[in-house]
């Protein structure tokens, strides 16, 4: 099957396991301590968990983008906060093919779960594809699945090194660290990332 209709067919059978209910507890330990602002892409949203965190911060613009129309509908009807003169916007779309006026238009993108469920043969476009959605000087906030606990996938395990080398041609690494909070069962497995676009 293909692997777009596959997704769909999961969120309309409500086969979600990903699906915490909740925003990524690394995500919400970051924004504790600092912020992540001006315009920001969500690839691979889902239900907009991780997007409805952030747009909670005041002066935020959040788009929340998924291959799945399901997972967006889903997304539209479930409760958002804004912060004070933030906005969100839930699209169904592929983040292997942005609109051109998506070029260089973000200044953050946050990756949660995402990177780890596309077929790892994909892996180094999605790399371009965030470079292309960023400005000069934009950031990645990456929570990567180093180690889902079995071989096949998704989720797909993947190595610090192959990090290093999807991302270097066009980002540089400013911080790395293992979350101490993680959902249950993902304790010790993620490594978050923040990178930024040269």
């Amino acid at each position: 099957m293909n692997p777009d209709l596959e997704w769909q067919r999961r969120y309309e059978a409500e086969d979600t396991p990903w699906d915490k209910g909740a925003a990524a507890p690394p995500l919400l330990a970051y924004l504790r301590r600092a912020p992540i602002m001006g315009r920001i892409l969500v690839p691979g949203c889902g239900r907009g968990h991780d997007a409805r965190a952030l747009v909670a911060q005041p002066g935020v613009d959040v788009v929340g983008l998924d291959i799945s129309p399901t997972a967006i509908q889903q997304a539209r009807q479930l409760p958002s906060v804004p912060g004070n003169g933030s906005q969100i916007i839930f699209a169904a779309g592929d983040f292997f093919d942005l609109p051109a006026s998506s070029a260089g238009a973000y200044d953050w993108l946050v990756e949660h779960t995402c990177f780890c469920a596309i077929d790892p043969a994909q892996r180094p476009a999605y790399a371009r594809a965030a470079a292309l959605a960023l400005k000069p000087g934009g950031h990645i906030f990456a929570i990567f699945y180093l180690d889902p606990g079995y071989e096949s996938g998704p989720p797909f395990r993947v190595s610090r090194d192959e990090l290093s080398a999807l991302f270097a041609p066009s980002f540089d690494l400013l911080e790395e660290w293992v979350p101490r909070e993680s959902f249950p069962g993902r304790e010790g497995r993620e490594l978050v990332r923040i990178l930024k676009k040269r």
